[in-house]
């Protein structure tokens, strides 16, 4: 196995695939849940908007991935609004019809105007109402460009409780780079939180994912990388770590 084959095999067991599509539908998650299942193993979790998490849960469980793909999903998604309450009700609903993970975008517009407080405050109270599932908390580093912004956000939804930092909705100009995921990685490593790190939005390729696996690396340790820790967010993503594995697919075996 290359070390491109062995870098596709682990980003594989760190994604989250996904589907966040104005024209998704039944069909659509369901074959989404479909793609998961494949020769070369499954991702870590299927993320979908919230009127698919039902959906989502049923399609695994028939394809004999319950327990084995995690169910995910979005609030306050896109735009990052500051409406604390409404934040907090959507990903109680979230996590109440039964998404394992909710991905919470964090208020930037908020931050951007010198508040901290609201950002802080929004992830505490959806940390509270996710109960049981984990909270990713979505920074979208793209629109906050300036490196101690990305820097005082990721501290801020550490201190809120988040149990990752995502980079990016993957709905605007600028999603995830190396530079902000480094930012993020070294605000989780300083802070001494048990918390892991999302890069989303952009990472279309082996060789992309690469990138963010050597920095992880680099600063968090190898053992680190694990899917407690670690994910990809990505929709294309899958096609190319396919294409790369298909030539060591009798090593792999079956999943």
């Amino acid at each position: 196995m290359t070390e491109l084959q062995q870098a596709a095999r682990q980003t594989l067991a760190l994604m989250d695939l996904t589907s966040l599509n104005d024209d998704d539908t039944d069909a659509t998650i369901e074959a989404l849940c479909q793609r998961a299942k494949t020769p070369a193993g499954t991702p870590a979790a299927i993320c979908v908007y919230p009127d698919f998490v039902v959906t989502a849960r049923r399609a695994l469980k028939a394809h004999g991935l319950e327990g084995i793909v995690k169910v995910a999903t979005v609030t306050n998604f896109p735009h990052g609004g500051d409406d604390i309450m409404a934040a907090a009700r959507a990903t109680r609903s979230a996590a109440a019809s039964g998404a394992d993970e909710v991905d919470v975008v964090f208020p930037w517009r908020a931050l951007l105007a010198g508040d901290e407080e609201t950002g802080r405050e929004l992830v505490a109270f959806c940390k509270q109402a996710a109960g049981d599932a984990a909270l990713k908390v979505i920074l979208e580093t793209g629109e906050l460009k300036d490196p101690a912004l990305i820097r005082r956000a990721s501290e801020l939804a550490l201190e809120g409780g988040a149990d990752f930092l995502k980079t990016s909705t993957g709905k605007v100009a600028i999603n995830a780079t190396l530079e902000a995921a480094e930012i993020m990685l070294t605000a989780i490593r300083d802070s001494g939180i048990d918390a892991g790190f999302k890069a989303a939005g952009g990472v279309r390729t082996v060789e992309d994912a690469q990138a963010y696996l050597q920095l992880a690396a680099r600063l968090m340790g190898a053992a680190w990388i694990t899917p407690a820790h670690f994910r990809f967010g990505a929709s294309a993503l899958l096609d190319d770590l396919l294409v790369t594995l298909a030539d060591d697919a009798g090593q792999i075996g079956g999943a």
